[in-house]
């Protein structure tokens, strides 16, 4: 997927790290990141909608992504077409160092994450760009739905988390 975005070697590291740290910025300030103490993992939410957060316009994205902006486009426009206006939260990022992979930290993001959605009775959303990441979430109890196609890219896959509210409690019957 990295290489579809950014055909140019020279540009790809500078234009994912800008995009990264802009993803981070609105996170922190309009969703949810988590991140461990010895940054072994990360998970990046985006609440939909987003009260009051800014939305990303062209001129953002051409700073950001430069010559590889048309490419970026594309991926937004095939991914708002999946993604619902209802309520929900999309998962942006879930990154794992790749010496602390199959330790369970990834399942441990996902599963706090959970907890606070299932307070909402929201759903999550994400789109992954492999296999690997689908499977895995599938695992996690994520359905994956139709693979999606980028006009001569790689394949993408939705998937989603139905939302799970949690269970009311139930008051103490006096009799």
């Amino acid at each position: 997927m990295a290489e579809w975005l950014v055909p140019d070697p020279t540009e790809r590291q500078a234009v994912l790290h800008r995009l990264l740290a802009l993803e981070i910025d609105h996170a922190v300030e309009w969703g949810d990141t988590d991140v461990l103490l010895d940054m072994s993992g990360i998970a990046v939410w985006r609440r939909h909608p987003a009260d009051d957060a800014p939305a990303l316009s062209d001129h953002h994205l051409r700073t950001i992504t430069g010559s590889a902006l048309t490419r970026f486009q594309q991926l937004n426009a095939l991914v708002n077409e999946y993604r619902s206006d209802a309520p929900h939260h999309w998962l942006a990022w879930l990154w794992v160092a790749p010496g602390h992979r199959r330790r369970g930290i990834g399942a441990g993001l996902l599963t706090r994450h959970h907890g606070v959605v299932d307070q909402l009775g929201y759903p999550v959303d994400v789109v992954v760009t492999n296999q690997s990441a689908r499977d895995f979430l599938r695992a996690h109890g994520y359905i994956a739905g139709l693979p999606l196609h980028l006009p001569s890219g790689p394949r993408l896959w939705p998937l989603r988390r139905h939302a799970r509210p949690a269970a009311t409690r139930r008051a103490p019957q006096t009799d």
